[in-house]
């Protein structure tokens, strides 16, 4: 996929294979005392580009791990940031576990020594490399992390930045957990405000009805599933977990799935719907907008002529193949790539940085003065309409409305809507404005690969 992009731009031989490679990348092996017994675990952190420092990139724990996919994954998250504009390099690591194997005690001994073996040589560092949540870690790991950090570093007043995606009370921030799922929401809800790409999918008006099939209804998928139905109107008609699929014509309630699945393990025997045991089938069913919100490869050459949906969203990290990509690019499909639909993450993530640098939570010096000059407004009309003799009034709850400075959770959903715009408005007038450019997803590689070897020419290279 880079080199597709990268054969459609101008640039040296040099600096086009500087910024394909990735700059390095640490195996770790590290002992733990468990159960009795020495346990040695392996782990990565790949660093992919440093034209802007620092890196940025989540850790995953999966027994899938390997070299390869931390420094794909890498490579993503150095395009995926330089498209949203987050002054970051790409990072990514990785550890080879299951989670589910070991207690949270042993868990926390884990990460805690993969946290002191990353940072002891800056790969972990507030100004160096900053990791995040993944697949199999989440709030819990990078309160570890930090904490661990600190322990290392109890004179660096910007500790706590040396993660992000930390629960609120440990210096996280407000919404980053549901970041990567609005993110996706805020992707549809701009695809659907230009009427040209909707045309290339074959769609007419707008969220509200549409057909939507989700796999996966982990933290991404849950979010985006929930706020597309609550929100926009969405019809949630399929759900694919791991134990198999749902579906109903008549539309699922996101809400009630996720708690059957927290009690029960899977989506199997949830009611007033059809369970197929093969999950993977329903990525063929119609519908309008297929999610694929789990695992890389879901969408790949055996299955891609019989997918349906005319939009495909990849919520996941890299969900079709690049044989499946060119064959859904064939049938007229239109798929909003990864590097762009799910960075909702890391935009809230560097959200999350600044705060943590900043020292102050967002809204704190701002949020009375504003509800104070609106109170001046409402005063002055209120004493118009005293004048008037109540000729007029305000629409009910407008003062209630007015008078509310904006908090922390608002002002971040506000920062990610401007920055899913804006990076959409980029993609989409690339796409269009070059014969030679087929695809959304070779529009964002284009500009992310020019954003980032614009950095590398102001450094001088």
């Amino acid at each position: 996929m880079f080199n597709r992009a990268v054969a459609l731009m101008d640039l040296s031989p040099g600096l086009e294979e500087k910024i394909r490679v990735c700059n390095a990348t640490y195996t770790v092996r590290f002992g733990v005392r468990l159960r009795g017994s020495l346990h040695t675990f392996t782990g990565y952190r790949s660093v992919h580009s440093e034209h802007m420092e620092p890196v940025k990139g989540g850790i995953r724990y999966a027994m899938g791990v390997n070299q390869d996919e931390v420094e794909a994954l890498a490579a993503l998250m150095t395009y995926k940031c330089a498209l949203v504009e987050a002054p970051f390099g790409g990072s990514k690591g990785g550890l080879r576990i299951d989670p589910r194997e070991w207690d949270e005690h042993e868990l926390e001994q884990i990460t805690r020594r993969f946290a002191y073996e990353l940072a002891k040589r800056d790969l972990i560092h507030p100004s160096q490399n900053v990791p995040a949540p993944d697949m199999g870690t989440g709030e819990r790991e990078m309160a570890w992390i930090a904490d661990q950090y600190r322990r290392m570093n109890t004179t660096d007043i910007n500790a706590a930045a040396c993660v992000t995606g930390k629960p609120t009370n440990a210096g996280g921030i407000q919404g980053r957990t549901e970041a990567t799922g609005r993110g996706v929401q805020y992707a549809l809800r701009e695809f659907f405000r230009h009427p040209e790409d909707m045309k290339a999918a074959g769609l007419t008006g707008t969220l509200d009805g549409k057909r939507v099939i989700v796999q996966g209804l982990g933290n991404v998928g849950y979010h985006a599933a929930k706020f597309l139905s609550e929100e926009d109107g969405c019809k949630i008609i399929g759900i694919i977990e791991r134990d198999g699929g749902l579906f109903s014509e008549d539309g699922i309630d996101v809400e009630a799935v996720h708690k059957w699945i927290a009690a029960h393990g899977g989506v199997k025997g949830y009611p007033s719907t059809t369970y197929q045991e093969n999950g993977a089938t329903l990525l063929e069913a119609a519908c309008d907008i297929l999610i694929p919100a789990a695992l890389e490869g879901v969408i790949h050459m055996d299955n891609a002529a019989k997918v349906k949906a005319p939009l495909i969203i990849e919520a996941a990290n890299g969900p079709v193949t690049a044989g499946a990509d060119e064959i859904l690019r064939k049938k007229g499909c239109v798929i909003i790539p990864d590097m762009y639909a799910n960075a909702g993450g890391v935009t809230v993530s560097y959200f999350e940085w600044v705060k943590n640098l900043s020292h102050i939570r967002f809204g704190r010096m701002q949020r009375r003065a504003e509800e104070a000059r609106n109170e001046l407004i409402i005063a002055e009309l209120e004493r118009l309409d005293d004048m008037l003799e109540h000729r007029w009034s305000m629409t009910p709850d407008f003062k209630a409305k007015y008078l509310r400075g904006s908090d922390e959770l608002e002002l971040v959903r506000s920062g990610l809507d401007d920055t899913m715009r804006k990076a959409y408005q980029d993609m989409s007038a690339m796409w269009h404005s070059r014969d030679d450019c087929e695809d959304l997803r070779t529009a964002a590689y284009l500009v992310a690969i020019d954003k980032v070897a614009a950095s590398y020419r102001a450094k001088g290279l």
